[in-house]
């Protein structure tokens, strides 16, 4: 006999979050979690995300105490340098300055958390990018066409600003948009949530 499965939540406003979960084919629901996501001092990216995924997901588990919660965050890191999401055309022409001819690491943090059982799953996903050189016309044309200001970098590889690019490595390439849906489905089986 199959057990009923969980709901499933994911603790994200984002609509890329969830155009990649949409993927799976299965009913979700999707709540914003509204935490601070502030670094902590000394804080790694990869311990950054990978609290903050934790953390969102936990802050959903209030409402759903029977549910498998998805929490996903992530930042970029130039060099020892953070960078999230630009929130503005201003901050994203600084944040392309910097990366353009550069190699950098987006580190995407992961979490599913079972409510019910209180079994939590926590990674962190890094995809290696490497962008091209870039001038102030390419990168204002790129920013006003694509408006990416949501978005960690200021890019979105899913769209245009792939042309921004020389090269990407990494195990997920998902994870560059936000959820990496090969390590989340690793997870879901592992609550034993039926997928094809």
């Amino acid at each position: 006999m199959i057990m009923p499965q969980l709901p499933l939540v994911l603790a994200s406003s984002s609509p890329y979050r969830k155009g990649l979960l949409a993927r799976l084919n299965i009913p979700f629901t999707c709540e914003n979690p509204d935490i601070n996501e502030t670094g902590k001092t000394g804080e790694s990216a990869q311990e950054l995300v990978r609290r903050l995924a934790n953390q969102k997901a936990r802050r959903i588990a209030e409402k759903y105490p029977a549910a498998i919660i998805i929490g996903a965050d992530q930042v970029v890191t130039a060099g020892q340098e953070i960078l999230s999401k630009p929130g503005n055309h201003a901050t994203a022409i600084k944040q392309l300055q910097k990366l353009g001819g550069k190699t950098v690491i987006f580190h995407t943090g992961l979490c599913v958390l079972n409510s019910a059982s209180h079994n939590l799953q926590v990674d962190c996903i890094p995809v290696r990018v490497r962008f091209r050189v870039l001038d102030t016309d390419e990168i204002n044309r790129y920013l006003l066409a694509e408006k990416p200001y949501d978005c960690a970098g200021s890019f979105k590889s899913e769209g245009y600003g792939i042309t921004l690019l020389d090269d990407i490595e990494g195990h997920d390439m998902t994870a560059l948009i936000g959820l990496p849906m090969i390590r989340l489905c690793e997870m879901l089986r592992e609550e034993k949530f039926l997928l094809p």
